[in-house]
């Protein structure tokens, strides 16, 4: 079953100032330490980046972590989306879900992620059971 959405959407802050530190605990507990998300020196000297940024996965399970707070996790039909550019130290991100089309107990739902700039990071879809 899912919770009540106010006003036909939901907008949560997933973080607030995004930490180097957060993102070096993603990467030890993903097992992926590609430097583009660990090494400055590396980021920017050789990937040509203003700093190391987050992986795209740790963006993925901020929004995945929210959803399950607004709906039953074991409603969640299926979750997926595309990461739109880096996410940085220092960016807070928001999401907004917001629900579409019911069909066959099932709504549909987009989800948007935007860095503190506004600018969108990441856009994704899920579909959520209803019984």
């Amino acid at each position: 079953m899912t919770r009540p959405f106010r006003h036909g959407g939901s907008e949560e802050v997933l973080v607030d100032d995004l930490t180097r530190t957060q993102i070096v605990q993603y990467a030890g507990a993903s097992g992926d330490f590609n430097p583009i998300h660990t090494d400055e020196a590396f980021a920017t000297e050789i990937a040509g980046r203003k700093t190391v940024m987050a992986h795209g996965m740790l963006t993925m399970g901020l929004v995945a972590r929210a959803l399950s707070r607004l709906v039953d996790q074991q409603s969640i039909r299926t979750f997926g989306g595309r990461f739109k550019q880096p996410v940085w130290p220092g960016d807070t991100l928001t999401l907004r879900v917001t629900p579409g089309e019911i069909a066959d107990a099932v709504i549909h739902m987009e989800l948007a992620v935007t860095n503190g700039d506004g600018h969108p990071v990441f856009t994704g879809y899920a579909t959520v059971g209803t019984e």
